[in-house]
């Protein structure tokens, strides 16, 4: 298979640019235009055109149905190719992507870092006078000099895959190529009425309450010492805390802050309009993000940006200004901009959901027999916890009860301690004495001993880890290690980073960009399992993509898209393949949940 690396080159200026816009905005905008396209087959000499017609000719006499395209960043050039010019390649390939996956995504990713990281060479530095200069605007020799510059960053980029692509997993490679279908190749489509409907709603409802509150200037809500004078002319003293940065007295506005959260419930229901108002219009992101698709959905199908290897774990996360992962499911805006992703004409959309999936990687990483043949067995394992917790049979588990035995099952397996456990049940309204709390927490460990064993032998790895020496945990064959890069080997091949792991003042920690980050066997075990999901996850959308296209995935969730008269069949076909396992993890049970309709928020 040929591989075609390339880089376009755009114009930009002050307000029209990639920092200002997303992608999507950008390419699509009537202002887009190219100055010009590096492109290089193989190992040939990279060509630099900047005739839009010769770029179009040269693009059209190759057959890309059997040929690959590298860039850095596909995503971008991707897009210029796919809805400016039609190309849909056999596969999609990207260097941004592999690296951040190779070196973790705590380390740059961009070219010119990932260049100096192997010494392949120096990424040029940006192009004199080029922001706001059309094509024509180019001299003669400004445009040779711009070819030169937008040539070595393709030279650079395919030097770049040929290392890394001699080491990189090929399933993941197959996994990059998806991911980027799903933005550069859109399936889903947008309902204009009802997101301007929504819009309407959303706006509607904040100005009801501010009148409910009798506030007629918004801002009085937003200043802090606005906010604060309205309460004192209810007779309340507005909630201070200690700020963690400054250490110094402040209001305690914050929707997290217990002081404010129990203004929530204040017995003067003038005070709950006023804090209902504040909460209601502070937010500003339904407005955004609702405005953003309906922007979208005026220029065409909905791009959906996913982002490979986004996290730490090696999950997918949000891109583009529009994060399709954390689309709000409950409150007042439950499911509406769901609902306004549509499958389009003459098809269905399918979620299927991973049921409890990191439960089960880690009760079967564990060895935990009883726990993980509870899984297998479809036995509802929050209800025997909760008979374990509260002395009675499982029959007898009021619905309560089972969510405390669900926040335990799910919160106490990666070693939460009393204090904690105590907290996040109180996050849900379950209030817990100390004494209580720890009962609990040591029923789960004395019921999972072999999980608690798992948190102890990740600890002593950590250890071990820190001094360069090798110390294994887990099922056999599972988790690596490697020592010299202070990693652990995924069953993908992929690498889970603690870069520069080392003790001191009683605890280890390694190095993320925010700061240093405090790591124990716990909190291994829980990036481990987070990532062996995705490990999962990712084998799940290939089988599925083998017959049908994946449009979209959410932490444990795959969307995908099937025409209407298999929908039947189709639905079989994503369920077999959610629950099928790996070769990797024999005897881990798999199980699914799936859901279809017309629109995303149907499937639920």
């Amino acid at each position: 298979m040929d591989i075609y690396t390339l880089d376009f080159e755009t114009y930009y200026s002050q307000d029209y640019s990639l920092s200002k816009m997303t992608t999507e905005e950008y390419v699509r905008d009537r202002q887009f235009e190219i100055i010009g396209l590096a492109i290089k087959k193989n190992n040939k000499s990279t060509k630099y055109v900047n005739d839009p017609g010769l770029i179009k000719r040269l693009l059209s006499h190759v057959d890309f149905s059997t040929s690959a395209i590298l860039c850095h960043n596909t995503m971008f050039d991707g897009a210029i190719l796919s809805w400016h010019y039609n190309i849909k390649p056999k596969a999609w390939l990207d260097t941004m992507y592999m690296a951040r996956a190779l070196h973790g995504v705590e380390t740059s990713a961009s070219l010119k870092a990932v260049a100096e990281r192997y010494g392949v060479g120096i990424k040029g530095g940006e192009v004199h006078n080029a922001k706001g200069k059309r094509r024509a605007d180019f001299t003669v020799g400004e445009a040779e000099r711009y070819g030169e510059y937008a040539k070595n960053d393709v030279d650079l980029t395919y030097k770049l895959f040929k290392i890394m692509g001699a080491k990189f997993p090929k399933q993941e490679l197959k996994l990059i190529d998806l991911t980027l279908r799903m933005f550069i190749e859109p399936t889903l489509d947008l309902d204009l009425g009802l997101l301007e409907q929504h819009l309407e709603d959303t706006r509607d409802r904040k100005d009801k309450l501010l009148r409910e509150a009798d506030i007629t200037d918004k801002k009085d809500l937003m200043s802090n010492q606005k906010f604060a004078d309205l309460l004192r002319e209810l007779d309340v003293d507005p909630p201070k805390k200690i700020s963690p940065t400054t250490e110094k007295e402040t209001y305690a506005f914050a929707k997290s802050d217990e002081g404010f959260k129990e203004l929530e419930e204040h017995e003067d229901d003038r005070v709950q309009s006023l804090i209902a108002a504040r909460l209601g219009n502070k937010s500003t992101l339904e407005e955004t993000r609702t405005n953003r698709f309906i922007g979208i959905a005026k220029r065409g199908l909905l791009p959906v940006p996913v982002r490979y290897y986004a996290a730490h774990t090696g999950r997918w996360g949000g891109a583009d200004k529009i994060n399709l992962q954390n689309l709000p499911s409950r409150g007042p805006n439950a499911k509406k901009l769901k609902k306004a992703i549509i499958a389009p004409e003459g098809h269905t959309i399918i979620e299927a959901d991973s049921a409890q999936i990191e439960a089960r990687v880690l009760a079967w990483l564990a060895e935990q027999e009883d726990l993980t043949s509870s899984f297998a067995n479809g036995e509802d394992v929050y209800v025997k916890m909760a008979s374990r917790i509260y002395g009675c049979d499982e029959e007898d588990v009021t619905k309560d009860q089972r969510f405390v035995g669900k926040t335990t099952i799910l919160g106490a397996g990666y070693g939460m301690g009393a204090e904690k456990f105590a907290v996040q049940l109180k996050t849900f309204g379950f209030e817990v004495s100390p004494h209580e709390s720890r009962r609990i927490i040591n029923i789960y460990r004395d019921a999972n001993y072999k999980i608690s064993k798992l948190w102890r032998d990740a600890s002593h790895m950590v250890g071990q880890l820190t001094n360069n020496r090798k110390a294994l945990f887990g099922r056999d064959g599972v988790i690596d290690i490697d020592t010299s890069n202070k990693a652990l080997i995924l069953p993908s091949g992929l690498p889970l980073f603690y870069e520069d792991l080392s003790y001191k003042d009683n605890e280890y920690t390694y190095k993320t960009r925010r700061g240093r980050n405090r790591i124990y066997g716990g909190k291994v075990i829980e990036n481990v399992c987070q990532a062996i999901a995705r490990c999962i996850i990712g084998e799940q959308m290939l089988r599925i993509s083998k017959k049908y296209k994946v449009v979209l995935t959410v932490h444990d969730s795959i969307v995908c898209c099937v025409p209407d008269d298999e929908v039947l069949l189709a639905q079989q076909h994503v369920e077999t393949c959610m629950r099928a396992t790996p070769d990797w993890a024999a005897g881990l049970p798999i199980d699914c949940e799936s859901g279809v309709g017309k629109s995303y928020g149907d499937c639920e």
